[in-house]
């Protein structure tokens, strides 16, 4: 599934900055992140994964239930400032956001962490006209490095693994701007492309090349430090092979995937990662058509 736009936004010089547009982006991300497959361990065309409780439909039910609460987050966006209202604004929508993907999961937890780091991203997307990876994941840190003072203190299973391993999780990746999605996924996704890869493969080598590198607290979670390096050297593996897209790379992830669903292991954090990196890249290369639009038409006025 390719990410798309709504082509009537286009005529607008602000679409890009739309709640309702940006919310749409995020959810197609979600979809589109779902739909990929085949990957390893995780929901997708094929089957469950290694779940035993979500479904590609429980997905996709899951990102249709929370796209409005994205686009309530781009609206708080654009009212405030990077401050501690828009944090704590941000805070009560997206617990609101997980109410709604509870209830139409049947208490399956299909995108707690996506909400957190795509919502970020959106506010930040909400709040100018540069939509740059690298601006929007700094602006989005900023946002994340503020307190939720209103945030009810839960015992969740990030904040156990974190505690117990000494890793940064969810809240670190935002707080230190995402460097697994600009610096690790985005440069792999668009590197893939370059090399001519096709979006499927591209995609696919954007995940793997963030689980070779992140502290999954899924993974941590379910497979402690063991399953953890497991992971990250079978997905460095995959790569190295020449990655998704060719015969040897092929060959490899499918060994990799049947490890990962022997051991039950699913990198969550990974795909809420992915996700983003293709919200990014969206809104990225839309800009970059407008620009391109732009001088195209300057060039033609010139012209004449």
């Amino acid at each position: 599934m390719y990410l798309a736009t709504r082509k009537e936004s286009v005529a607008s010089p602000f679409w890009l900055q739309q709640p309702a547009h940006l919310a749409f982006v995020a959810k197609q991300a979600l979809v589109a992140e779902a739909e990929l497959t085949p990957k390893p361990g995780l929901v997708d065309r094929r089957g469950s994964g290694a779940h035993k409780d979500l479904t590609l439909a429980r997905m996709r039910q899951s990102a249709e239930a929370i796209e409005p609460f994205f686009a309530l987050m781009a609206e708080a966006a654009r009212k405030h400032s990077v401050n501690q209202v828009l944090r704590q604004e941000l805070g009560a929508i997206g617990r609101d956001a997980e109410t709604a993907m509870f209830a139409v999961t049947g208490g399956s937890n299909a995108h707690k962490g996506a909400i957190w780091v795509l919502g970020l991203l959106v506010a930040a997307a909400g709040q100018g006209n540069d939509h740059s990876p690298e601006h929007l994941a700094a602006r989005a840190g900023s946002i994340a490095r503020i307190p939720d003072i209103a945030r009810p203190q839960l015992v969740s299973h990030g904040y156990i693994v974190q505690n117990r391993y000494g890793v940064i999780g969810a809240r670190g990746e935002a707080t230190a701007e995402f460097p697994h999605v600009v610096q690790v996924g985005l440069p792999s996704l668009r590197d893939a492309r370059a090399a001519g890869k096709t979006e499927t493969a591209s995609r696919l080598s954007s995940l793997l090349s963030i689980m070779a590198m992140l502290d999954d607290t899924c993974i941590l979670y379910r497979g402690g430090l063991a399953g953890a390096e497991r992971v990250k050297n079978g997905a460095a593996t995959v790569m190295k092979a020449g990655g998704p897209g060719t015969r040897r790379g092929d060959a490899a992830l499918r060994e990799f995937d049947h490890e990962l669903l022997q051991e039950r292991l699913s990198p969550g954090g990974s795909a809420d990662l992915l996700a983003a990196v293709l919200f990014l890249d969206c809104l990225d290369s839309a800009a970059a058509s407008i620009v391109d639009d732009n001088s195209d038409k300057e060039e033609k006025h010139g012209a004449d």
